[in-house]
């Protein structure tokens, strides 16, 4: 016999069911380990939602730091021309047409 079945006799049945179990367990924990490790296709959708939240992060990082670093008149002044142009939208639409139209005009003059 060897020093296992020895130690084991001397165990009560539930003992032995007991030890048994927690192997099933250990056993079952190790296999979910190595199909994950196998599975690539997780593996790459897990490293592509890291990516996400990394580039997400350091987004809003830059912008809180952009804020921070923005004078307050400098906000407010942009906040003013976007309330401007929602509000008239007419003139700055002319504007823009014209400015699209010269710039079509020149570029297709070089050609």
């Amino acid at each position: 016999m060897s020093t296992t079945q020895e130690h084991d006799q001397g165990k009560s049945p539930q003992a032995i069911r007991a030890d048994i179990e927690q192997t099933r367990e250990e056993l079952g924990d190790t296999v979910e380990a190595l199909a994950a490790k196998t599975d690539i296709k997780a593996q790459a959708k897990n490293r592509i939602t890291q990516v996400k939240q990394t580039a997400q992060h350091r987004k809003d990082e830059f912008a809180s730091r952009a804020r921070e670093a923005t004078p307050d008149s400098a906000s407010a002044g942009a906040e003013q021309i976007v309330s401007t142009v929602k509000n008239r939208p007419l003139p700055f639409t002319a504007v823009a047409a014209f400015a699209a139209g010269v710039l079509v005009g020149w570029l297709l003059g070089r050609g």
